[in-house]
């Protein structure tokens, strides 16, 4: 019960850390449908651990109607977990999540089908999911991965990387940790953009040979 109540105080302390939009105490607990679907979990996840039934799913799903956000009480979430705004969120039966990680809305830890076992992903720790993105399966994502908006991720992520797209690429990897605590979705890069970019620039200098081999020599 101790490690509980310092679990959600440290998640408490998460949203000021995270949210410059939150001004005080009372109206993260009173108004944040994100620290309230939070809450909710580390409740009914106290009651799993103790074998009491009923009552986790119980508190998990009233939590899902009144945050739209549904976390099963089996997940294991580690402390300072913060989700931002938080609507459409889903985390699996046997999702792992760490320390410090940032969920925005419409995130999914999901499975991938009727497989039975680990079937939902692990999160390191610092970690930041964009809002939409997708992550199935029973994959894991490395320490300090900054996952972009709407991505798809459905393979190993390796820690300190950044991924975007469907499937989702990594497109950046760095030694040092990146930041936990935010993350610039209008600055990510776009590869399939890069690339076709790449492309034009290839057929002009190609058209450019082809026009030279065309011209006539002067002599």
């Amino acid at each position: 019960m101790t490690r509980m109540f310092t679990a959600i105080r440290q998640d408490l302390q998460a949203v000021f850390d995270r949210d410059p939009a939150a001004t005080s105490w009372l109206e993260v607990v009173l108004t944040y449908a994100g620290f309230h679907a939070v809450v909710a979990y580390r409740v009914s996840h106290w009651f799993k651990t103790h074998h009491i039934p009923f009552f986790p799913r119980f508190i998990s799903q009233t939590a899902r109607i009144l945050t739209g956000i549904e976390i099963h009480p089996s997940a294991r979430i580690g402390t300072g977990f913060f989700i931002d705004h938080g609507m459409g969120v889903v985390i699996g039966e046997t999702a792992e999540i760490g320390d410090y990680v940032t969920l925005f809305q419409g995130v999914t830890l999901g499975g991938t089908g009727k497989e039975r076992g680990k079937r939902h992903p692990t999160l390191g720790n610092h970690v930041v999911v964009g809002a939409g993105a997708k992550i199935l399966g029973g994959i894991t994502i490395g320490d300090n991965v900054k996952i972009g908006a709407n991505s798809v991720v459905l393979k190993h992520v390796t820690a300190n990387s950044t991924v975007i797209g469907v499937p989702a690429r990594v497109i950046k990897t760095q030694g040092e940790r990146l930041p936990d605590a935010t993350m610039d979705h209008s600055n990510l890069p776009d590869p399939v953009s890069d690339r076709l970019l790449a492309l034009e620039q290839e057929l002009i200098e190609l058209r450019k040979k082809v026009e030279n081999q065309d011209s006539p020599h002067l002599f």
